[in-house]
């Protein structure tokens, strides 16, 4: 069962990347420009079929390497002029037409938390929002009453004070804790204060002084009640609504790690031109904690796989707003990017050339590619 849960995951996880071209190629149609070919995978071919429309004939394509899949618009550099060309399209056209595939994510993660909702939704962070009167807990964790750290956050609270993962919070601010609920409704009551963990590491306690934060999450950490597994909650009429608020929640927070990455690479870079090595390691570990690519995605598939088909849901419904919110990024390999480079060209009164779009595109690809490269190195050593 498990295998066949991973499995699914996988091929959701695909379909992610379909579902957002198809948002691509549906308002291109829409707006006047011809989608020349719409593929799933990424070539070479393996079977294509000519698909007559009354909006324009198009290719459909399957494709040896299951990676996702692409659009191919006519005419697709901004300097292209021919009527029917990506090129040609308004400002308003070629915006909303990037701005589907992000749509399409933010859609896609909405109805699987929805979903999720309703199986039941595994609570990661702390103060993960749920409607109290249309909640139930359907699956305690094992050994209950026993609340371990999963991970810390880099320079939060908790790392700073020396909680370390696995370590179990026995109480804290005098308040004994049995339970991430508890653990989150202690820390939001003493947010901005100094306040005394006692975790139990080893066989041994230590009493750690915390500085919380000032707002949730407090602590700074991933909790869950017990060695394996995480507290599901169910709801019903509210599901679309935990849907929504989680979808703002874990948006925040990849948006906080993305931030972290950055100041991250940036230490990394200081390090390397000033010989500090200890700000150089610091910034490594920084960054590599907060990203993750494909071989990491699997890990943490293949991990849940144990817990239902809710937290494999839930893993891609988090991937698909990842997707959403790296693509409206003003990087030129990217949605957002291309966008970007767009708009400051129209300031003045131009079109992107050809030649610093394949220049500047290029470039970006070949270092996103070489990112994934060392995204997949880190997670590799990180997992295996």
């Amino acid at each position: 069962m498990a295998i066949a849960l991973l499995v699914l995951g996988i091929i959701l996880f695909i379909g992610l990347v379909v579902i957002h071209e198809w948002g691509h190629f549906i308002m291109a149609r829409r707006n006047g420009v011809v989608a020349e070919e719409f593929g799933i995978g990424f070539p070479p071919r393996a079977w294509s079929k000519k698909i007559k429309s009354p909006k324009g004939d198009y290719i459909f394509s399957l494709n040896w390497l299951p990676l996702g899949g692409f659009v191919k618009l006519k005419g697709e550099h901004d300097s292209d002029t021919e009527p029917g060309t990506f090129g040609a399209a308004s400002l308003a056209a070629k915006t909303k037409i990037m701005a589907a595939g992000v749509v399409m994510n933010l859609f896609a993660a909405l109805v699987l938390f929805t979903i999720v909702g309703w199986i039941g939704m595994p609570q990661i962070i702390d103060n993960q929002f749920y409607v109290a009167s249309d909640s139930s807990v359907i699956k305690e964790p094992e050994n209950k009453g026993v609340v371990k750290i999963g991970s810390t956050v880099a320079d939060g609270p908790a790392a700073k004070a020396g909680i370390k993962a696995d370590d179990q919070v026995v109480s804290i601010a005098g308040s004994r804790i049995t339970s991430a609920e508890q653990m989150a409704k202690v820390t939001a009551a003493n947010v901005g204060q100094r306040v005394d963990v006692v975790v139990k590491r080893g066989g041994a306690e230590k009493t750690l002084p915390v500085t919380l934060n000032d707002k949730p999450p407090a602590l700074g950490v991933s909790q869950y009640s017990a060695e394996k597994g995480f507290e599901f909650r169910r709801s019903t009429w509210s599901a679309p609504v935990v849907s929504v608020a989680v979808t703002y929640q874990f948006g925040v927070a990849t948006f906080q790690g993305l931030g972290k990455a950055v100041a991250g690479v940036g230490s990394i870079i200081a390090g390397a031109v000033t010989g500090n090595n200890a700000a150089r390691t610091n910034g490594q570990t920084t960054a590599s904690e907060q990203v993750s690519g494909p071989v990491g995605i699997f890990a943490v598939m293949k991990a849940g796989a144990s817990q239902g088909i809710g937290f494999i849901l839930f893993v891609v419904g988090i991937i698909s707003l990842s997707l959403a919110i790296m693509n409206v990024l003003p990087i030129p390999a990217l949605d957002g990017g291309k966008l970007f480079i767009t708009y400051i060209h129209r300031l003045f009164g131009r079109k992107v050339s050809e030649g610093f779009e394949n220049y500047a595109y290029g470039i970006s690809f070949m270092l996103l590619i070489g990112l994934m490269v060392l995204i997949t190195v880190v997670d590799v050593k990180r997992f295996f």
